[in-house]
């Protein structure tokens, strides 16, 4: 069922990952508990081509209050309210690096959906967790995928791919990533957003940085 979620140009990059997935896939399906997100959504990141990621962002783990965790990291559905506190710092963020307003005029939300749209992979170390359970999947072998999902975009995309790594766990990865152009600061979270997340520029440093290796840069329209 995983493997088979993921867009073909993901299958063919990580296929000598499926006998992995499917380890984990048992794993996910026998807790016997409520997974999140729902499980059509947990590989939901890897719906679209390979080659059209452009900017990775990632995060820890699912978003552990039901209804919020819908398969792309730091993403909840449309409406969600309140938002959660790192995604309402990621939106603080947003406005003061690119402006308050969309590219249509509107006013900023949390749908990161269309984010994904324009070539920025959402992508959670472990795709799954127990439903109000933080972290509670860690150690069922998502690490060495999303390692693994890690390792082809840089291969395959090189300086044309610019990560985004907010706090020390995602930090940790920058090896990984030794080709691309890495932005680096604290995570969005509450409890380190003013240790150097707030006042960093993501957003109009990864257009910069796009722009310089002759890339479109994102529409970071939410």
């Amino acid at each position: 069922m995983f493997f088979e979620q993921m867009h073909p140009t993901w299958q063919l990059a990580l296929a000598g990952q499926r006998q992995l997935l499917e380890r984990i896939e048992l794993k996910v399906i026998s807790s016997e508990t409520d997974i999140v997100p729902p499980l059509p959504q947990v590989m939901r990141a890897f719906e679209r081509p390979l080659d059209e990621v452009r900017v990775l962002i990632v995060g820890q783990d699912p978003y552990p209050t039901p209804g919020h965790a819908m398969g792309y990291s730091f993403a909840v559905p449309q409406g969600t309210s309140p938002l959660p506190r790192s995604l309402s710092n990621i939106i603080r963020e947003l406005c003061d690096d690119l402006g308050r307003y969309n590219t249509d005029g509107s006013v900023r939300a949390g749908d990161l959906t269309r984010w994904v749209d324009h070539g920025v992979l959402l992508l959670n170390r472990h795709l799954s967790a127990v439903s109000s359970e933080i972290g509670s999947q860690m150690h069922i072998g998502w690490d060495e995928f999303t390692d693994e999902v890690i390792s082809v975009l840089n291969r395959k995309r090189g300086r044309s791919l610019v990560a985004i790594l907010w706090g020390a766990q995602a930090q940790s990865l920058a090896p990984k990533l030794c080709d691309s152009q890495v932005f680096s600061s604290a995570h969005p979270s509450p409890l380190s957003a003013r240790k150097g997340f707030f006042g960093s520029k993501p957003f109009s440093k990864a257009n910069a940085a796009l722009e310089r290796f002759g890339e479109q840069p994102i529409d970071w329209s939410c």
